[in-house]
């Protein structure tokens, strides 16, 4: 008796595997750089930041570098200090301080007129 191996097509096979790890969706990267795009557009254009530690001290510069751990604030007539993230509470620009300042002091003063107008 003459027997036959038969052996099935493998090709089919992985066609069908290639197919089905097409379809499967990939998950999100963990890393939004969110954080990186910040501190480069901060720095390319030297905006004066105020930083806030957990402690409550506030220091004004500009952000001349930074890494995954530190940054390094530039400040006039003072020392360039490094800091180190862990210690940051948040980050704000001057501008914004000022130009809500100004919103605020604008409004008020409408309000007075408005009074005053009665």
């Amino acid at each position: 008796m003459n027997r036959k191996l038969i052996r099935p097509n493998l090709t089919e096979y992985k066609e069908k595997a290639s197919r089905d790890s097409a379809k499967k969706k990939s998950h999100p990267s963990f890393e939004t750089f969110a954080e990186n795009y910040y501190y480069l557009k901060q720095m390319n254009k030297k905006t004066q930041v105020a930083i806030v530690f957990t402690d409550g001290e506030i220091i004004e510069g500009y952000i001349e570098w930074y890494d995954k751990h530190c940054i390094k604030l530039n400040r006039n007539g003072q020392p360039n200090l490094l800091i180190y993230k862990s210690s940051i509470k948040y980050i704000y620009k001057l501008e914004e301080l000022i130009g809500n300042q100004a919103d605020k002091d604008t409004s008020k003063n409408k309000s007075f007129h408005d009074k005053k107008q009665k």
